[in-house]
């Protein structure tokens, strides 16, 4: 198991539609299971409750998530949610040292498969359902910022479009990277400096 890099915002992956994983044969499992251990390994490193593929430059439809002690992956997911809002707050590890109010279903259902093809199913409310979609929506190019609305959004914009926040990143970008394996950051559901779980460092 390994540790990986995390991509911030500006990297096209982040932006792209993940594919669907279309080998679970004995070898293609091998090489899957190594990916989800490794992304495990990542998400408790940052101190997460969630990390998709693509955060960690890999282009496949599966993300992994670690709420409440409840420890999992998904391959190949659909999501579906309920009616009724929650409210809470989001950040995440690709869009570092932000947090702000993101509305979510509150609750949510994935259907997909094991890293050995076989179904499996994952239902929650709350943070578990929030965490859900957080990940999902990585997997189709889409990130928190997007489903911001009113002032949360117009004031990610503006943090987004200054020239500091380039600044910003690359910092962060370069303490996880003289940190990898410390334990130190945090992304979607973890601690951080916004006081935020998920806000993001």
């Amino acid at each position: 198991m390994a540790v990986r890099p995390i991509r911030t915002i500006g990297d096209p992956v982040l932006r792209s539609q993940a594919s669907p994983v279309r080998d679970f044969d004995d070898a293609g499992t091998h090489d899957l299971q190594d990916l989800v251990d490794d992304m495990i390994e990542t998400m408790h490193d940052v101190e997460g409750v969630g990390l998709a593929a693509p955060q960690i430059g890999v282009g496949l439809r599966i993300f992994v998530y670690d709420v409440e002690g409840q420890i999992g992956h998904v391959v190949n997911p659909e999501l579906t949610v309920g009616e009724e809002p929650q409210d809470g707050s989001e950040g995440c590890l690709s869009v570092p040292g932000m947090g702000h109010p993101t509305p979510r279903a509150r609750a949510a259902t994935v259907h997909g498969f094991t890293v050995a093809g076989e179904p499996l199913t994952v239902s929650g409310e709350g943070l578990l359902a929030r965490c859900l979609q957080h990940e999902y929506d990585h997997l189709n190019g889409t990130l928190y910022v997007d489903r911001l609305r009113g002032a949360a959004k117009k004031e990610a914009m503006k943090a987004i479009r200054q020239r500091e926040y380039a600044d910003v990143v690359a910092d962060v970008q370069g303490q996880r990277a003289a940190s990898l394996g410390s334990g130190r950051g945090s992304s979607f559901g973890g601690s951080s400096t916004t006081g935020f779980p998920g806000g993001g460092r």
